[in-house]
């Protein structure tokens, strides 16, 4: 997805939750994220700049840039470390590069306004520089749900390991009706994404893969 958990897309947590959210259940500052940042790019592309769902974040992770890159694109892995991913398979062969696409899933439980579901996602990505960047697009589709996302990530490496920023916008009817909640629920996906990454790429046994 666009990245969503995305998130795509993606963010997980983004997705499943979106549909249903009562407004008083979203704190305040749910859309505070400053949007004056420079937005991330990916051979010169960015997030869709007309949405008005978007967030970005960073985290500092104490590994070798190989090891956070390949965690982050062995997409039928992903399942093994990110809780919320149910499936995900790459819909084409060879190294991850401009053009590939993988197709992810999450269920999505029953709300108030819609019943439980599996919400599918395809994304395909759009820009690519190897150990450096990626730009993915696509939609999150579930019953009730519809979202187009755009998610951008880089990969810096510093002294101790590798920044990974990441940046993403969702659109869609659900999305555009409730800005501050659809806001927060992105934020939730893609801390938790980061958060998913790093413990992973940390562990001991990543460092030996």
């Amino acid at each position: 997805m666009p990245g969503i958990r995305t998130a795509l897309l993606a963010a997980p947590v983004t997705l499943v939750s979106l549909v249903g959210l009562a407004p008083a259940a979203v704190p305040a500052q749910a859309a505070a994220h400053p949007h004056s940042t420079t937005p991330l790019t990916c051979r010169g592309q960015g997030v869709d700049p007309d949405a008005r769902v978007r967030y970005r974040t960073e985290t500092l992770i104490h590994a070798s840039p190989r090891t956070v890159w390949k965690t982050q694109t062995d997409i039928a892995r992903w399942p093994s470390w990110q809780p919320a991913v149910t499936s995900a398979e790459r819909l084409d062969d060879g190294p991850f590069r401009t053009g590939s696409a993988f197709h992810w899933t999450m269920p999505v439980p029953p709300t108030p306004r819609t019943p439980a579901t599996r919400l599918d996602i395809t994304s395909t990505v759009q820009q690519l520089r190897t150990g450096s960047c990626i730009r993915w697009t696509g939609p999150a589709d579930g019953e009730g749900l519809h979202i187009d996302g755009v998610h951008v990530w880089t990969f810096t490496a510093v002294r101790g390991g590798v920044l990974v920023r990441t940046e993403e916008t969702h659109t869609g009817p659900q999305v555009d009706a409730d800005v501050p909640a659809a806001t927060e629920l992105l934020r939730q996906g893609l801390e938790a994404w980061l958060r998913d990454l790093k413990a992973v790429s940390e562990a001991p046994s990543a460092a030996r893969g």
